[in-house]
């Protein structure tokens, strides 16, 4: 029966050569591998380019492993369906961060059961937490989002020169900005 491997990784900048690599030092010799670089954990698993692929082509009695419970994604709910679905199908689950513990067994089941809520409490509790931070740096006058591309000085003159009917165009070249930009400083008093 062949041994398939799964690996996620939220951005492209990262990779999921660390996560075969734990999987292969575990002496799990993969007959497969697929991996789906640049999706959120929050995206559900069959949503997923390469997972719905991996599900196409793994058969009852094989075997998927992954290094940690949250590359089946971070929603308990989710994640329960993802491993029920498998387990329907008779396809052993092995979560390396577990223990290499059988997830199609009950104790197992259990132990899912309490891991996924487990994370999916600590993401909603890293949002929240993310939320007072935004909330706290605006009550403090801090200014959120990046850096605006004209100053308040140069969106003073564009306004003025604006009404004197120099065109949009001509101030967007002029300011080596977009059109967009210098529409919005335009039109930040109406």
């Amino acid at each position: 029966m062949a041994i398939f491997g799964y690996g996620r990784v939220s951005t492209k900048e990262q990779t999921t050569a660390n996560q075969r690599l734990e999987i292969e030092n575990a002496s799990y010799k993969l007959d497969y591998w697929f991996s789906d670089d640049g999706i959120s954990g929050k995206t559900s698993a069959i949503d997923r380019p390469q997972f719905a692929m991996l599900l196409q082509k793994i058969r009852q009695g094989e075997t998927l492993v992954v290094s940690k419970l949250d590359r089946l994604g971070r929603a308990a709910m989710d994640v329960g369906a993802t491993l029920h679905l498998l387990a329907s199908r008779e396809i052993k689950v092995i979560v390396l961060q577990l223990g290499q513990l059988d997830m199609s067994s009950p104790v197992g089941k259990a132990m899912l059961t309490m891991l996924s809520a487990v994370a999916e409490l600590e993401r909603d509790l890293l949002i929240e937490r993310t939320q007072a931070g935004l909330a706290r740096a605006k009550a403090q006058g801090k200014r959120l989002g990046r850096k605006p591309k004209l100053s308040e000085l140069e969106r003073v003159e564009v306004r003025a020169a604006f009404a004197c009917g120099v065109s949009v165009s001509q101030l967007a070249r002029d300011n080596k900005v977009s059109r967009a930009t210098v529409l919005r400083a335009v039109n930040e008093d109406a």
